[in-house]
């Protein structure tokens, strides 16, 4: 077997995997929004958006996690109607822990969107509408594809972050084997075990090497683009 682990290991491995896959992919749209806003809109309350999007950078994870119990809990004013009203439960669930790490990889996200919008040269997008060209036209065929550099290296961040998250996924899921401990959860919960610090290791090698992958495919991914969009 890879590495030697076993079954636990594995379904750790596994349930990361799944929970940053969708950690990224629920988050990507509104990211992308949010992203734009900050960069291109004026608005009142700009810089209360921008904090609020950034806390979780600043927050200690295990209070980002507490306010997720408050708010998502099955008693939380959001988690009780959710349940309720669809059925829909995040409190100690795999769903919760992807609201988590979705939760503490946003700001991530955001910022390499906001830096991609921010470095396109407006003056494309001015000699566009000269030409005649109308608003939804000239973003996407200019904003857009100058910008998805951005959105790939964000998303790739965003999941390495994911993969990583530990203080706010604990708190607001708990570390229940199977259901919610993912890849840092399980690595802890060896490290509290005597004689698991093997199996310990083998975890934290396989999270350094999707680390480290996700870093080089942000890299790739994001001069793969902008190479395409120069033509060269």
């Amino acid at each position: 077997m890879m590495l030697g682990l076993g079954s636990e290991e594995w379904m750790a491995v596994g349930l990361s995997l799944r929970v940053s896959f969708w950690a990224v992919l629920a988050s990507l749209p509104l990211g992308f929004i949010v992203a734009l806003a900050l960069a291109r809109g004026r608005f009142r309350g700009k810089q209360v958006l921008n904090i609020l999007v950034h806390l979780p950078l600043v927050l200690p994870p295990v209070a980002t996690g507490y306010l997720l119990l408050v708010a998502f809990g099955t008693q939380g004013l959001i988690g009780s109607w959710l349940q309720q009203a669809f059925g829909v439960t995040f409190a100690f669930r795999w769903t919760g822990a992807a609201l988590a790490c979705a939760v503490m990889a946003f700001p991530l996200m955001v910022r390499a969107m906001r830096l991609a919008i921010e470095a396109i040269d407006s003056g494309l997008e001015e000699a566009a509408a000269s030409l005649g060209a109308g608003r939804i036209r000239i973003f996407a065929t200019i904003t857009l594809p100058l910008m998805l550099p951005g959105v790939a290296a964000g998303a790739i961040l965003a999941f390495a972050k994911a993969m990583g998250e530990f203080g706010a996924t604990i708190t607001f899921v708990s570390n229940i084997p199977g259901q919610t401990q993912t890849l840092p959860t399980a690595i802890y919960a060896f490290l509290q075990v005597p004689g698991g610090e093997g199996q310990a290791a083998r975890l934290v090698l396989i999270a350094v090497a999707v680390a480290m992958t996700a870093l080089l495919v942000s890299e790739w991914v994001g001069r793969a683009v902008a190479r395409r969009i120069s033509g060269r």
